[in-house]
């Protein structure tokens, strides 16, 4: 954690890990919705509580702003949850022929 620190390299990679972790929660609302429809919801509310409260009791600011990214990520797909739920509707992704 020093050496990021001493070559000013923690902006880096805090930018680096919030893509990588958005671009995680991008499948995982897909295949969330495909494979038990919106009723998955409260698994991304609970998760974004647990990382939004992990991240206000961890005191280095690396850790602290990941779990906060991955919290906000969490939240925010709550709401794609419902949108790709349209989508599907529209026709822009496969609809599970085994759920009703």
């Amino acid at each position: 954690m020093e050496f990021l620190a001493e070559y000013n390299l923690t902006g880096i990679v805090i930018g680096l890990a919030t893509f990588f972790i958005i671009g995680m929660f991008h499948p995982m609302v897909i295949k969330g919705e495909y494979y038990f429809g919106v009723k998955c919801w409260w698994v991304f509310l609970l998760m974004g509580i647990a990382t939004i409260a992990a991240s206000v009791a961890v005191h280095h600011i690396l850790w602290s702003t990941l779990l906060a990214v991955w919290g906000a990520s969490s939240f925010w797909s709550i709401g794609e949850l419902f949108e790709q739920r349209q989508r599907v509707k529209k026709g822009w992704f496969p609809k599970n022929p085994k759920r009703q």
